[in-house]
């Protein structure tokens, strides 16, 4: 099986954006280790062992960047890629294989895919490109986010309070992100879901709602979030 060098596998500083990925590969310890990776540096990954599984996700979720393994039962990774480019899908991907010719890589390149990684590769690696992926799906935003007294820094990954800094946790940090980003319009749990968690996450549960309740203490008063009524919520004190 080939290899994937997990350095850099917890958080560090300047790696916690929202970004929604499809890891889809038939080597599950692959996908897996991919996947837990990716979840530790903030992203909301969800995983696929086959290109039949991989289409179906697809079709129902939507992704900054889909990581597809060029050789999949169901449908390789090439014909997973050739599906989202005729449907004219924003989903960036990015092909892994084994196959490390330069005729391979134009090869994949040819059919739409945005990046090429070859096996083994390391994990740093793989977070960088995923991440210049994601930068183009989205406009882009200022590094620095402000709003009613609270600035939060992507590139250091920190965030305060009227000067205060907040220790926030990897998902109480995703969660006041995507709220930031929305500039004061509400976003609504199910967004929230998608954007912070991922499909394993109970569409019911009450997470959002506890995540929330820690940011609010945290941020402290007068109160910054606030609920919208059959909309989600919204960051800002009017």
């Amino acid at each position: 099986m080939a290899t994937v060098t997990l350095s850099g596998l917890y958080p560090r500083p300047g790696r916690v954006t929202r970004v929604r990925v499809l890891v889809a590969d038939d080597e599950r310890l692959m996908a897996e280790l991919i996947a837990v990776g990716l979840r530790r540096e903030a992203m909301a990954v969800d995983v696929a062992y086959d290109g039949a599984q991989a289409l179906e996700k697809i079709s129902v979720n939507r992704y900054d960047v889909a990581v597809l393994d060029r050789d999949m039962p169901g449908a390789t990774g090439d014909e997973v890629c050739r599906w989202m480019v005729g449907r004219g899908a924003t989903t960036r991907v990015l092909l892994l294989t084994a196959a490390c010719g330069v005729y391979d890589r134009v090869e994949g390149l040819g059919l739409g895919a945005d990046d090429y990684l070859t096996k083994p590769f390391a994990f740093a690696e793989l977070v960088a490109r995923v991440r210049a992926l994601a930068r183009r799906t989205a406009p882009a935003l200022p590094p620095v986010l402000e709003r009613d007294g609270v600035v939060l820094d992507v590139a250091t990954r920190t965030a305060t309070r009227d000067g205060r800094p907040l220790a926030l946790t990897v998902k109480e940090f995703a969660l006041l992100h995507a709220l930031m980003r929305a500039q004061g319009q509400a976003v609504t749990t199910e967004d929230l879901l998608e954007q912070v968690w991922d499909e394993h996450t109970d569409p019911f549960t009450n997470v959002i709602r506890v995540t929330v309740s820690t940011l609010r203490r945290k941020l402290g008063e007068p109160p910054v979030v606030q609920t919208v009524p059959r909309a989600g919520y919204r960051i800002g004190l009017s």
